[in-house]
């Protein structure tokens, strides 16, 4: 087996493993929300944008909406303001009976001609429901567990476009995230560091794209790694670069040694 074959063999073998265990911390949630990630515009036609609310519980599901603005820093920390007034939604509430589903209508009434694409995200809340008569009585005492899951709205100016370009790519040794109720930090990762800078108006989603990492291993041996759009999503999510920002990505791509790496994008 050839020294590419056995790195790309570890790299999948790394994203499955994360991918399992992201299943073993994930609840049996009581609501599907659907499409996570909407793209619009701040006029037109696509000024206008749905999401879908499925109701997976076997009782009434009650659910709220709530939009919030997002600034995002280069590490992919947030901070978030209340941004209700931004958007026309409907229905802004409502309740769902046992498999039932729920369109909601999200109009753009911002600024027209915004300077750049601006972040927000949905969330849809859901609410505490009455009991059953007498079903405490039955069953002794009840808890509910309330779910909350976001949606990513982007609304960019017509006509914009991004302009993204990886100002530095090298190997790094680091701390992944730790998992949901995680006691201890996960093991440091052999990976790549990636920064990447947008210069145009509008935002980028750059796990739409394939990566190729190309450079040398360790050992100075000529090193390729081809990472698809799947990959991708499972191990930095949507890749999304902020218009005239910069994020930094970590990718658990193991093998290169300390000298240049060149990334292209595929389509």
């Amino acid at each position: 087996m050839t020294a590419l074959a056995m790195v790309r063999r570890r790299w999948r073998a790394l994203l499955a493993v994360f991918a399992a265990l992201a299943v073993l911390v994930t609840p049996a949630l009581a609501m599907r929300v659907s499409p996570m990630v909407v793209e619009m515009e701040s006029r037109g036609s696509n000024a206008v944008a749905r999401i879908e609310i499925q109701n997976i519980n076997p009782g009434n599901l009650a659910f709220q909406t709530r939009i919030f603005r997002m600034e995002i820093d280069k590490e992919g920390n947030f901070t978030e303001t209340p941004a209700d007034d931004q958007f026309l939604v409907f229905p802004p509430q409502g309740v769902l009976p046992a498999s039932g589903r729920q369109v909601v209508r999200l109009q753009w009434v911002g600024d027209a001609e915004p300077a750049t694409s601006q972040a927000f995200y949905v969330s849809v809340e859901q609410l505490p429901v009455a009991f059953e008569p007498g079903a405490a009585d039955s069953v002794g005492a009840q808890v509910q567990v309330l779910y909350n899951m976001r949606a990513l709205v982007v609304v960019a100016p017509p006509g914009a476009k991004p302009e993204v370009k990886a100002t530095e790519v090298k190997q790094a040794n680091y701390q992944p995230p730790a998992l949901p109720g995680a006691t201890e930090k996960p093991p440091m990762q052999d990976g790549v560091e990636i920064t990447l800078k947008n210069s145009g108006r509008r935002h980028a989603m750059m796990s739409n794209f394939g990566w190729q990492l190309e450079g040398t291993d360790r050992e100075g041996k000529w090193l390729r790694v081809d990472i698809s759009p799947e990959e991708l999503n499972r191990a930095v999510g949507t890749g999304y670069v902020p218009a005239l920002g910069e994020r930094i990505f970590r990718v658990p791509v193991p093998g290169f040694g300390p000298g240049p790496i060149k990334l292209t994008f595929k389509q």
